[in-house]
C-alpha cells in the first residue's frame, strides 16, 4: 500500500488518525518542537488507522527530540517532519 503526506491539524493527539488530512503537496517544513506532518499508508483523507508502532515510536522520538524521525544514519526517509 502506498504512504502519502497529511498534515497534523495541530489540536488533538497525535497519535490519532483522524487530526491529520491528506497534503495535496510534500511539506515544506522539517524541523521544531511540534508535529507538522507525517508519511503514512494511504488511508484516503485520514491516514490509515491505527498507526504502526514504527509510525508511533517516530512521532513520539520527534516530539522527545524536536528532529524529524527516524534519525538513521544514512539517508533513511523521514516519515515525521516538525515545525515550529
Amino acid at each position: 500500500m502506498a504512504r502519502v503526506w497529511y498534515s497534523y491539524i495541530g489540536s488533538g493527539s497525535p497519535f490519532l488518525a483522524a487530526n491529520y488530512f491528506r497534503a495535496a503537496v510534500k511539506p515544506g517544513c522539517i524541523n521544531g518542537s511540534n508535529i507538522c506532518a507525517i508519511y503514512a499508508y494511504n488511508g484516503d483523507i485520514n491516514p490509515q488507522a491505527p498507526f504502526s508502532t514504527n509510525l508511533n515510536n517516530y512521532i513520539s522520538n520527534a516530539l522527545l527530540t524536536n528532529l524529524p524521525q527516524p534519525q538513521d544514519s544514512g539517508n533513511a526517509k523521514r516519515y515525521v517532519y516538525l515545525k515550529s
